[in-house]
């Protein structure tokens, strides 16, 4: 009996999975965009919200395999409304472009799923000039999320329901550089290391989701955001380390989630009861959890916050 099957005060565990987390759920007046969805966890997280009624909006960086999916959900649950647009959160120019076209669209926006991340890769820079993992995992998302904001917010006013952001972080932030985040070395291929620059760019999903939260609290907002860790999962995120993969593929079965049970904290998060009103936290297995001293520093996601908006060109909402 594994550790993460121990039920906690939510009733659930990490043995769960997401069909079971959001059992008996209605979720069929949310609209929600769900980015990274069209493998892994995002493909799963797709298709429990729309088994649940949920309208979900592909963001992909491959509108071909996005498709793929959308018609393999679609024989499942024929009447699932599932749609595909275009978004590679390493290009700012395609962030802007998908938010103009969602925008276009006028549709509404209830939940946003901020799942899309790429996992210790040799260094590389972004169309934009920025470490791709930090670009990825954190830049393209906090400018998406920004984008989209005024969408969300007059989604919940105009439904007086409360809209959800749901950030997929990682245990991973644990083992981020010593200073958490280096502010002045983003880009520095000389001291780069490819895990602790991968947690280098959880521990910003966690800080921006706590932001987000103190934000919407102090405007008064009906806006929550919370981050998770979904669990250790053998997904395509690994396919930089071939010795690690070739490791989990032998054990995974033993220690490892499944990509249903990897899903079921996002899906929590986005639909459940139990989370109305929570937010700031970083979630596990279902349950609200606790990241380390450097997750909860709120200066440093105040830092955060500035240094991305200077990076993305945004201004101070």
């Amino acid at each position: 009996m594994w550790p993460f099957w121990w039920k906690g005060a939510s009733g659930f565990s990490g043995r769960s999975t997401a069909e079971e987390v959001t059992h008996g759920i209605d979720g069929t007046r949310l609209t929600a965009v769900v980015t990274g969805a069209s493998s892994g966890i995002g493909e799963e997280t797709t298709r429990v919200l729309a088994l649940r009624g949920v309208h979900v909006v592909m963001a992909v960086r491959n509108i071909e395999s996005g498709n793929q999916v959308r018609e393999k959900i679609l024989k499942e649950i024929p009447e699932a409304k599932i749609d595909v647009m275009k978004l590679d959160l390493s290009s700012m120019a395609s962030v802007r472009s998908f938010a103009s076209e969602y925008k276009s669209l006028d549709l509404p926006l209830n939940l946003l799923i901020n799942n899309a991340g790429i996992m210790a890769c040799p260094f590389m820079l972004s169309s934009d000039n920025f470490e791709l993992q930090f670009a990825t995992n954190h830049l393209g998302h906090f400018l998406l999320t920004n984008l989209l904001l005024e969408t969300m917010k007059k989604t919940a006013n105009e439904s007086n329901r409360e809209g959800r952001i749901v950030i997929v972080s990682s245990e991973g932030h644990r083992f981020a550089y010593g200073e958490g985040i280096r502010f002045d070395k983003i880009n520095d291929e000389a001291s780069y290391n490819t895990l602790q620059a991968y947690g280098q760019s959880k521990l910003c999903n966690i800080l921006h989701a706590s932001e987000l939260a103190w934000q919407f609290k102090e405007q008064g907002v009906n806006i929550t955001a919370n981050s998770l860790h979904p669990g250790s999962i053998m997904t395509n995120l690994l396919r930089y380390h071939s010795f690690i993969n070739t490791i989990g593929n032998a054990v995974g079965k033993y220690v490892l989630k499944s990509i249903p049970q990897g899903a079921a904290t996002t899906c929590y998060a986005a639909l459940h009861p139990q989370v109305k009103g929570v937010s700031g936290e970083y979630l596990m297995d279902n349950n609200i959890s606790n990241p380390n001293s450097q997750g909860k520093d709120k200066d440093l996601a105040k830092k955060l916050w500035e240094f991305s908006l200077s990076l993305t060109g945004e201004e101070e909402s």
